[in-house]
């Protein structure tokens, strides 16, 4: 079999990349194992704005610009609801909070979408004496539905090897990769935490943070936006609220802890009132990098070889952005961005 491209990961980053792919008319395959489960365990928001400190996401008018309409394409070809618009609201605890966002709102990056009105509390199952700000231009992504569909449209088209990719086999030649029978141009190795365990990128400093995920029902609380506080609460229907989450280094295992569900209960019982179900819990490791930006670029020695990964919490709107930029690169020998460009660890 001959292909364009051979990528490795379905996960954001992995159809991300695929769907740059198609829309520049290149054959490709996907080997892919379903080990990891960050992708479909996020929260699958797009906001353009840091709710923890009121500034800007990195490059996020033109992330934004390059998500939205591929995942119109996506519920098209797909058939399916994926995009779900819903406003972000910040929960305020003082009034310093409110005249930081009121100062904050007016500045480059952040001014498109910080909404200058205060919406009140009428909501008697929250505590929230202060209002809320709300950004614009948000929503939600099932991240779980998209991958489980993508990969049975791959498989449908015979473009999917469910398997855990073998290193030893890949041959690197001239021109060419090769892997079993697979003869491709380059491939791209997009494969989330799952990095650590390959010898041709794992020097690249990819941490991975464990985030647990808790899924509430609740049908007294009627919350129809996605609400910011200590936790997130994402209204998913049907009185069902995701709530998230937790951020630990140590632990590198997709188990779900008593700890991490206890911690996110216990912050959410801090400012709603209501009672509730805990009805699932999910875990998984993101792929993080210190600096918070991605990890893209070719590998030093072979140059049919390339990283898509280190995403973090933002796959949703950083994805299409970096498989672009590196679609671009690999194809056109575009320079990347300095801030995704691995060659910023070179020492």
């Amino acid at each position: 079999m001959q292909v364009d491209y051979i990528i490795v990961g379905c996960g954001l980053a992995g159809i991300s990349f695929c769907e740059q792919l198609i829309s520049n008319n290149k054959s490709f395959i996907v080997i892919d194992d379903n080990s990891q489960q960050s992708s479909t365990v996020a929260g699958g928001l797009y906001n353009p704005v840091t709710l923890k400190r009121f500034t800007p996401v990195w490059q996020s008018k033109v992330q934004l610009a390059l998500a939205l309409p591929m995942l119109t394409i996506l519920e098209k070809r797909l058939n399916i609801k994926l995009d779900f618009k819903v406003p972000v609201r910040r929960r305020f605890t003082s009034l310093e909070e409110q005249n930081n966002w009121f100062s904050r709102s007016d500045r480059e990056g952040l001014s498109d979408y910080m909404s200058l009105e205060i919406h009140k509390n009428s909501n008697p199952f929250i505590i929230a004496e202060f209002g809320f700000g709300e950004v614009l231009e948000t929503g939600r992504v099932d991240t779980k539905l998209l991958i489980s569909e993508y990969r049975k449209h791959l498989k449908n088209k015979n473009i999917l090897i469910n398997e855990t990719i073998d290193y030893n086999l890949i041959q690197e030649e001239e021109h060419k990769i090769l892997y079993k029978n697979i003869v491709s141009k380059h491939i791209v190795f997009a494969e989330g935490y799952g990095l650590k365990n390959n010898p041709f990128f794992n020097t690249l400093p990819l941490e991975g943070s464990k985030g647990e995920l808790v899924t509430i029902k609740a049908p007294k609380l009627k919350l129809n936006f996605v609400l910011k506080s200590s936790v997130f609460i994402i209204p998913l229907g049907n009185d069902i609220y995701r709530i998230g989450s937790t951020y630990h280094k140590n632990d590198k295992t997709n188990a779900i802890t008593v700890q991490a569900k206890e911690e996110l209960l216990n912050k959410l019982k801090a400012f709603i009132t209501c009672d509730f179900e805990v009805i699932d819990q999910m875990a998984g490791i993101r792929p993080t990098v210190k600096d918070r930006k991605p990890l893209v670029g070719l590998h030093k020695t072979y140059n049919n070889m390339s990283v898509l990964n280190g995403l973090g919490t933002r796959g949703v709107m950083i994805g299409p952005y970096v498989a672009k930029q590196l679609f671009n690169h690999i194809e056109n020998s575009t320079p990347l961005d300095n801030e995704i460009n691995i060659a910023r660890f070179d020492e």
